[in-house]
């Protein structure tokens, strides 16, 4: 197998495990995030919020790891902007990595302080600033512009393809513009469809270089 095909069949792949635990994470941290003075004052399913950090743990690893298996190809592209990438994935990480931190605090009020119920909802506040900042923001500079203009400019995928992240980077910054001015609820209609390039973007940029591979006429695959 080529060392572009092996890198490609790494990227898709860990783009596909970003999908399987971002999406499960977030429905299992809703206990928390939807009534978190209800959370800590109940019985509480402290295992189904541990199963959600470890689902976001592994999102972090996966997160990186799509910036740095393929930051070898596109660096012939632009090293500037490739680099570019791995930072934005990780700064990304970082607002997840806090988020987490957040709901385990939630976590350990109900087990050692139940009636402080104002410093629960105050955490569940920032987790859902982090979401904001983090997956509502930097993935739209990271995987939406940057991303979606080198694999454009490097023919890597299907420029067509590529275009959905070019379109879908600036809506979602554009949306969380909106949430952060109270133009718009977070999480509402316009945020929600703002989001379906993004999405469909990054789904089918992993299934195909999962699939498929990169295209193998893509002129920085034979420099």
């Amino acid at each position: 197998m080529p060392e572009h095909r092996r890198i490609s069949l790494a990227f898709g792949v860990l783009f596909i495990v970003t999908f399987i635990t971002s999406i499960p994470a977030l429905g299992l941290f809703q206990p928390v995030l939807d009534d978190p003075a209800g959370y800590i004052a109940g019985d509480g399913e402290d295992n189904q919020i541990y199963l959600g950090v470890l689902l976001e743990l592994l999102l972090i690893i996966a997160n990186i790891g799509t910036a740095v298996v393929v930051f070898p190809i596109l660096r012939r592209q632009s090293e500037i902007l490739s680099l570019g990438y791995v930072t934005a994935r990780i700064v990304e990480c970082v607002f997840i990595a806090a988020g987490v931190l957040f709901v385990l605090g939630i976590v350990s009020l109900r087990q050692d302080d139940p009636d402080n119920a104002s410093l629960a909802v105050s955490l569940a506040a920032m987790k859902d600033w982090t979401f904001l900042l983090g997956p509502g923001f930097i993935v739209g500079l990271g995987n939406g512009l940057i991303l979606g203009y080198l694999m454009y400019r490097s023919r890597l995928v299907p420029r067509g393809m590529a275009m959905l992240g070019l379109i879908g980077g600036p809506l979602i910054v554009l949306s969380g513009i909106g949430v952060l001015f109270d133009a718009w609820d977070a999480g509402g209609t316009v945020q929600a469809i703002a989001t379906i390039p993004e999405f469909l973007w990054e789904l089918s940029l992993g299934i195909y270089c999962a699939v498929k591979g990169f295209k193998w006429d893509a002129p920085i695959l034979a420099s």
